[in-house]
């Protein structure tokens, strides 16, 4: 296929095995990986709009990218854990979870989505989480990374609906890759049966057959990485 691929959060466990996983494939003319921890050219922090842009002035200057996979996700972090109740919730946790899982992907599209092909198939990939799904909450609690990741669906939705009217085959959908052995799930995974744990390598590739069969109407949903629908 002609055109870019372009990785957000390409350290990451599961966006370091979508870089891999697309240069082998070698369907794209060119792979770009950007991380918060790289230096130099692939230096992207979410948290700062001006490095994405930098990031999207480079990608702007080859070919037009087809395929980009935002990869990126907080949990926890130094400590801080997802809210179990009520009187767990602090300020600055909600903003920093907020900022991350849902400015910072934004903020991507913001600058990234227009450099995509006007015509033909593309495909504007965020990672975001079935515990997001307000259709699909039983348990309550995680309350900043729920609200967080509902919150980057209805981005999805959003920019689905804007970019159909600058190309009317380009499709924005948010991912659900499920429990992969990443430090984001590592305190988690006690309770995951060994079958429905993934390694980094099989969620990347289970999550490009899912964006390979994509179609135009599936444009600002939600899919897991079976490729089944879940509800905002």
């Amino acid at each position: 296929m002609t055109g870019a691929a372009v990785v957000i959060g390409a350290s990451g466990g599961i966006g370091r095995a979508f870089e891999d996983a697309l240069r082998e494939e070698g369907t794209y003319e060119t792979v770009h990986g950007f991380a918060r921890s790289r230096s130099g050219p692939q230096h992207l922090d979410l948290l700062d709009e001006a490095s994405i842009a930098a990031a999207a002035a480079l990608v702007g200057r080859g070919v037009a990218p087809r395929l980009v996979i935002v990869a990126t996700g907080l949990l926890h972090e130094d400590g801080q854990m997802p809210e179990k109740a009520l009187q767990d919730l602090a300020p600055e946790w909600l903003a920093r979870l907020y900022a991350v899982n849902a400015i910072g992907p934004a903020l991507v599209a913001k600058h990234f989505l227009p450099l995509m092909a006007r015509s033909g198939h593309v495909v504007f990939a965020v990672l975001s989480a079935r515990v997001g799904s307000i259709g699909d909450n039983r348990l309550g609690g995680w309350h900043g990374y729920r609200a967080s990741k509902a919150a980057l669906n209805m981005m999805v939705r959003n920019l689905a609906i804007e970019e159909r009217r600058r190309n009317g085959r380009a499709i924005v959908v948010a991912l659900h890759p499920g429990t992969v052995d990443t430090s984001l799930s590592r305190p988690y995974q006690g309770n995951v049966h060994p079958a429905r744990l993934f390694t980094p390598d099989r969620a990347a590739l289970q999550l490009l057959d899912v964006i390979e069969a994509l179609g135009i109407t599936d444009s600002g949903k939600l899919f897991d990485y079976e490729g089944e629908e879940l509800p905002f």
